[in-house]
């Protein structure tokens, strides 16, 4: 009776098991550099946990310089939100049409600024009917 799992199926012909052993093989030859292998082994674990307390360190370091810096941003936005709300704060004796008159007069049609006086107080538009019923009257 033949072999069930026919030559091909002998894992010395696979492809996979030859690539795994070859493997193998190369990590053996490459473990028996002894001591110089080792010293190797040893300095890059050196110098990788140096790389990593340096980064620790600048890391530690940048905080505590950003919470150091805190109070100084704090004191400058707190002081440019009181001069905005300063800017935008009205008059005393003005208030919306004020403004939105002063500055329709200011700024020409062009963009341009210029300069003109508004003479302030109040204002009444006379009815058209009486002024049309005065001239119906004749």
């Amino acid at each position: 009776m033949p072999d069930s799992q026919g030559p091909h199926q002998d894992p010395r012909h696979n492809v996979a098991w030859r690539a795994a052993r070859e493997w193998q093989q190369r990590a053996r030859q490459t473990r028996a550099g002894g001591l110089l292998g080792t010293l190797k082994l040893l300095l890059t674990w050196l110098l990788f946990g140096a790389m990593m307390i340096v980064a620790m360190v600048l890391g530690l370091f940048f905080l505590l310089l950003g919470w150091a810096l805190l109070p100084i941003l704090r004191y400058r936005m707190k002081k440019r939100m009181e001069r905005m709300r300063a800017d935008q704060a009205e008059d005393v004796g003005g208030g919306f049409h004020y403004r939105e008159t002063r500055y329709r007069e200011s700024h020409g049609d062009a963009g341009s600024y210029r300069e003109q006086r508004v003479l302030e107080g109040d204002y009444e538009l006379k009815d058209e009917a009486a002024d049309d019923g005065s001239s119906d009257k004749k």
